[in-house]
């Protein structure tokens, strides 16, 4: 037995905390595409098309690592199963790091051409497969690690990751936005993109520090390692993992349309400056950052299935008064539209998310199981929202097509919650 597997148990908001530091790196570094893409890439990766195309293809490539996220659920998830969590952790941070920091150092089409658009979805891709992996890792350490009543509540802890990494990026990009035009054009953009090798090996030294969780250590030591976990989740989980994709479209098509889509709709739309759009976004995930793990308290109270009906029903709500709002133009209303929709909305849609797929699946390929939900659930929302949102605007010359969509994701939610048991308890504790 190795010197890990001999150590003693360590408390639960450690390694939560771990977890949440970690994550709000890795997602720092993803949501950075996203930012970039909707700031600069078009110029420097796609000008030979017109704006409006540039943005899509912007978009576009943003959506590749969507792509990748199940990917890298499965692979991660096959070894996380066999090999354990932490190690998984690990690889998946420098991968992450490294894809990152390459964007930062790319050549733009000015000087290679139609290579640089090509090596830019090639370093996205390799985003999306490491955050594919990470997640998975992340939230069942901060759950396997917890008392079962508490589940949800230090699961939330890595979901809080999210909104943290958002508002990195958000700040980063809002800081640079301050450099002269040319300057930003240039090199500028590239900053943010660089400065990930500081935080990338800042996570390392955190998440090298806490040990593998209990609940794997108890399946290697009863021999009941899974040989092949991704077979085995198709044959024994089917409607867990259909349960698990359907569960986060009212959380993650919301969310990017928010986040993402309204960087280019505010400015060229509303006429509203992106700098008062970041600033909103900042401010709103900051609020984020304590709601979610504030709601997922209900949730270990209440019920996570209780909780993520209600916040689908919510969204389905407040899908055109967003829309209402944000056209106002008022920076003031803006602020509220986003209020409604990301620390209140995505809080009660998102956080008990981690507990609920943690729960649907046993131990012996629990990361497998809630990694490829998880992550096909993300590349069916949430990569192609942006695009959808944009050519939804185009074709109907009009918000309403876009909290049409909003409406229906949350359906889609609340009828897979509708089919799932009332409590998935029991599945925590199979091996």
């Amino acid at each position: 037995m190795t010197q890990e597997m001999t150590r003693p148990r360590v408390g639960p908001a450690k390694v939560a905390f771990a977890s949440f530091i970690g994550t709000t790196i890795e997602w720092y570094d993803f949501f950075l595409f996203g930012t970039a893409a909707t700031l600069v890439f078009s110029d420097q990766f796609f000008p030979a098309l017109s704006p409006a195309a540039g943005m899509l293809a912007s978009f576009a490539a943003f959506g590749v690592a969507f792509v990748a996220r199940p990917l890298g659920g499965i692979v991660f998830g096959h070894f996380g199963d066999r090999l354990g969590r932490k190690k998984m952790l690990v690889l998946s941070l420098v991968m992450m790091g490294g894809g990152t920091v390459a964007i930062g150092l790319l050549p733009t089409y000015d000087q290679i051409g139609v290579a640089a658009p090509a090596l830019l979805v090639a370093a996205r891709f390799v985003q999306g497969f490491a955050v594919g992996g990470e997640w998975g890792g992340a939230v069942l350490m901060a759950v396997e690690h917890a008392p079962p009543e508490r589940r949800g509540f230090y699961g939330s802890w890595p979901q809080a990751g999210v909104p943290a990494g958002l508002v990195l990026s958000a700040a980063a990009f809002f800081a640079v936005e301050r450099l002269p035009e040319e300057i930003l054009t240039s090199w500028g953009w590239r900053l943010p993109f660089l400065t990930s090798i500081v935080l990338v090996v800042v996570g390392l030294y955190i998440r090298l520090q806490i040990v593998e969780s209990p609940d794997f250590r108890e399946v290697q030591e009863s021999r009941a390692t899974a040989a092949f976990p991704f077979a085995d989740a198709l044959r024994h989980a089917k409607k867990p993992l259909l349960i698990g994709i359907f569960t986060q479209a009212a959380a993650n098509i919301p969310f990017y349309v928010v986040s993402v889509f309204t960087l280019s709709y505010g400015p060229e739309q509303v006429g509203v400056s992106r700098e008062t759009i970041l600033l909103c976004l900042m401010g709103a995930f900051v609020l984020d950052i304590f709601t979610v793990p504030g709601v997922a308290l209900l949730s270990d109270r209440f019920g996570k299935r209780n909780i993520l009906l209600v916040g689908s029903a919510y969204m389905a709500a407040i899908a055109f008064p967003f829309f209402w709002l944000f056209d106002s133009g008022s920076p003031w209303l803006i602020m509220l539209a986003m209020i409604l929709v990301i620390p209140i909305g995505h809080a009660v849609t998102y956080s008990a998310i981690a507990g609920f797929l943690a729960e649907l699946f046993p131990a012996r390929f629990r990361y497998t199981g809630a990694s490829v939900a998880y992550q096909f659930g993300g590349t069916i929302t949430s990569g192609p929202a942006p695009f959808i949102a944009a050519a939804l605007f185009a074709s109907a010359n009009g918000s309403w097509a876009i909290s049409t969509y909003m409406l229906a994701a949350c359906a889609v939610t609340f009828l897979a919650l509708l089919t799932a048991s009332s409590t998935t308890r029991r599945a925590a504790h199979r091996r």
